[in-house]
């Protein structure tokens, strides 16, 4: 099967793209399925957050264990579980006969998408290099933008072909069919574990995954239940959430003296990966938020039908499609400038959007949006795919599932903070009833979503201008194994003796 995987890599990344682009896709479809699931399960405001929050926080604790698993027991194994998982839980959220009962399979589903996304990129290390991986990480680009935008679209119309009270538990039952299909496909085309993997099968790091998690769920807890946990003391979760994180630090640092830690942390001396993982929070942050609010504004101000709302959203996927798999074939080429100009587009993007809503604050506003969303969207194509080929770029292929998680966390992390504080600002400024009072929220929290994409545009100047001053050391050519840093055995010795080394 390994044969075959090597033979056939496009083809074991088309497996890999149709799992991880189910798995995306629930990230956004739940969102204009919400009043469905009102009607059709009774539930309350605060249970359907957790609708949608459970799956976000379970989603990304699950993505660093995942992809450490992924590099120690084998990508095609962890990718299986994941996708088996995924579409047991699909099913169970689609069964669900209470609210708390849809809940508890979102973050169990969560925690199955989460164990699937990072083999993907890890996959992509493996199969792929050089001008190839940076076509492969193009694709992938594409298939995270397509998710994410065209997810609403699909939510929407079968909603409107299953109905109101029943159509939402359509959207979960669509994946079951797909990871029904796709498993005997992935176990067949997806590469199996190398031999010298081995060893590091006893050195999972189960005290660093307890931290981390810990870590996370303090620091995003907060975040996701930001509107219904109305209490400011849950706001002293987020300094806690830092002092266990600085703690998972310390741990890693001793552990990797030793062992394989969980999280490889001198990949973070690589300006590539450091640089890389900020930007993709920061434009996270600003760009996941975009559909969030737009939705809400479409159908709660103008009383869009779901599938309306849906079709609303498709010129960004368009525009993403079009600019990913071209930006990732030409991202040697451009380098870090491309990122730098794709986050120019998108804030322009989102400054046309609130020049369009001013201006057309009415049913007209699908079609005013209609451009801007696909002037953002290019500019988004110009950003993920060459980002997430840079950032990987100097990152040995032996912990590439390890790396993905991590930067996988920060796109995560990043859509948390940016739903919480884009949407809270967006639900204070809905002052009065009706299309005008959701208008002018939807504008000013567009201007707060802006400040996050200007954030990450700044961090990628500098980045850029960096790059140029030490005359492109650590430059964006994508070297694979380049710098491997794992512990090594100490002949004749019972120990592990720290040491990191080129391999």
């Amino acid at each position: 099967m390994a044969d075959q995987a090597e033979t056939h890599p496009w083809r074991a990344l088309a497996a890999c793209l149709v799992g991880g682009g189910m798995v995306l896709l629930d990230v956004s479809i739940v969102n204009v399925a919400l009043p469905s699931i009102r009607l059709g399960l009774a539930a309350s405001e605060s249970t359907l957050q957790w609708v949608l929050s459970g799956y976000t926080l379970a989603f990304g604790l699950a993505l660093v264990p995942a992809g450490r698993l992924g590099d120690a027991l084998g990508r095609r194994r962890m990718f299986l579980i994941g996708l088996a998982l995924f579409t047991l839980f699909s099913a169970a959220c689609g069964l669900a006969q209470s609210a708390l009962w849809l809940a508890l399979a979102r973050i169990l589903q969560g925690l199955a998408g989460g164990t699937l996304t990072p083999q993907i990129s890890a996959v992509i290390q493996q199969l792929f290099t050089g001008k190839e991986r940076g076509k492969a990480f193009g694709i992938y680009g594409s298939m995270i933008g397509l998710s994410t935008a065209i997810g609403p679209l699909l939510g929407g119309g079968l909603i409107s072909l299953f109905g109101e009270s029943e159509g939402w538990r359509w959207v979960f039952y669509v994946n079951v069919p797909v990871g029904v299909l796709l498993f005997p496909v992935a176990l067949r085309l997806l590469p199996e574990p190398r031999a010298e993997r081995e060893r590091e099968r006893q050195q999972l790091d189960p005290v660093g995954v307890i931290l981390l998690g810990l870590g996370l769920v303090l620091f995003l807890l907060p975040l996701v239940q930001e509107r219904q946990w109305s209490s400011p003391d849950k706001w002293l979760l987020i300094p806690l959430a830092l002092l266990v994180l600085a703690g998972f630090v310390g741990w890693e640092f001793r552990y990797a003296r030793t062992r394989y830690s969980l999280v490889p942390l001198p990949l973070f001396q690589r300006r590539s990966y450091s640089f890389g993982s900020v930007i993709a929070l920061a434009y996270f942050a600003g760009f996941t938020p975009l559909f969030f609010i737009i939705t809400l504004y479409l159908q709660i101000g103008l009383h869009y039908s779901p599938l309306l709302a849906g079709l609303s959203t498709v010129p960004f996927a368009i525009g993403g499609a079009v600019t990913a798999n071209l930006a990732g074939r030409s991202a040697l080429r451009f380098g870090r400038p491309m990122v730098a100009a794709g986050l120019v587009l998108v804030g322009l993007g989102l400054l046309a959007i609130r020049f369009a809503v001013q201006h057309e604050p009415s049913g007209n506003t699908g079609w005013a949006t209609a451009l801007p969303l696909f002037l953002a969207g290019v500019g988004g194509g110009l950003v993920i795919s060459p980002n997430q080929t840079f950032t990987l770029s100097e990152v040995p292929e032996r912990r590439a599932g390890s790396a993905g998680g991590l930067l996988q966390t920060a796109q995560r992390v990043g859509s948390a903070i940016g739903i919480a504080a884009v949407g809270s600002v967006f639900f204070a400024h809905v002052s009065q009833g009706g299309a005008s009072g959701y208008a002018h929220a939807f504008q000013v929290a567009l201007l707060a979503a802006e400040a996050f994409v200007v954030l990450a545009l700044v961090i990628a100047v500098i980045d850029v201008a960096v790059e140029r001053a030490v005359g492109g050391a650590g430059g964006h050519a994508p070297h694979g194994d380049a710098a491997e840093y794992h512990p090594v055995v100490t002949a004749g010795s019972g120990d592990h003796q720290a040491e990191h080394h080129r391999a």
